[in-house]
């Protein structure tokens, strides 16, 4: 299992288009990833679950992944964090 704590870093911050991309992106991926934020716990891959968490910007995200492509999961998300989800210059 990988974990690592991220900020949500976009302006709306976890809003549907920024949830939709970080579902999408971990569709491909067979390990499990979820999202803990503000004393939830998501499945991260869940367009309603990720919404439930209601993190706006600069709300301190903890993922974790598990799974045999666990790393490349972690790696896909980092990427869409520090790329703002596409949204942000």
């Amino acid at each position: 299992m990988l974990e690592r704590e991220l900020t949500v870093p976009n302006r709306l911050g976890l809003h549907a288009r920024a949830t939709a991309k970080l579902v999408q992106a971990l569709a491909p991926f067979r390990c499990t990833v979820t999202l803990a934020a503000k004393g939830r716990e998501v499945n991260a891959k869940s367009i309603m679950g990720v919404m439930l968490l209601a993190a706006g910007q600069g709300t301190p995200v903890t993922v974790r992944t598990d799974g045999d492509d666990e790393a490349a999961a972690m790696e896909a998300v980092v990427s869409l964090f520090e790329r703002r989800f596409d949204e942000d210059a």
